[in-house]
């Protein structure tokens, strides 16, 4: 239960830091930092604990990035939880091999998952933007690709960072728990 707080609190950190990290040129990458931490609580925790990630997650990031624009909401507000909690679904299907202690798949996952939201963000906004128009031009592949890189590449230091944060707290694997019976 230590670790479960930890990791919202965690969340919430992240979301606040990831906007002290300036972008990455030459096309204004951002380093998404909630996605990874997210990601990897879809791993560690059972489905019901990674549903609660995914609900905080989605609300903390719909109440920074919900735009308004003319009294009209071009990303709508809910629509985070939706796409993290399927995310998380996905991710966790992927739990066995991680309590294995394989991170290879799961970090190139966290890259994969994070440019789907990117994605899925960019394309919220040009639906719902009069006139649609969907234009994807070096720049938006670059933020999309971007985001995805620099989370697989952040994703082994926090994977890392947490799994031992986890033992500290008490909270081992489930291959720790097989051992020890």
């Amino acid at each position: 239960m230590i670790f479960f707080l930890f990791t919202l609190a965690s969340l919430f950190a992240a979301l606040v830091g990831q906007h002290f990290i300036d972008p990455i040129p030459p096309w204004g990458v951002r380093v998404m930092l909630l996605p990874v931490i997210f990601f990897y609580g879809a791993l560690a925790f059972p489905p019901p604990g990674m549903l609660v990630l995914a609900f905080v997650s989605g609300l903390c990031w719909d109440a920074v990035y919900t735009q308004v624009v003319d009294s009209a909401v071009e990303i709508a507000p809910g629509w985070s939880v939706i796409v993290y909690a399927a995310l998380g679904a996905l991710m966790s299907g992927f739990r066995p091999l991680f309590q294995r202690g394989r991170w290879e798949v799961h970090c190139l996952l966290t890259g994969v998952f994070t440019s789907v939201m990117v994605f899925a963000e960019y394309m919220m906004i040009s639906v719902r933007r009069p006139p649609v128009s969907l234009v994807f031009n070096e720049v938006v592949w670059g933020r999309v690709v971007g985001a995805g890189a620099a989370a697989a590449l952040l994703s082994p230091v926090v994977f890392f960072l947490f799994n031992y944060l986890g033992r500290l707290a008490g909270y081992p694997s489930e291959s720790a728990r097989r051992e020890g019976e």
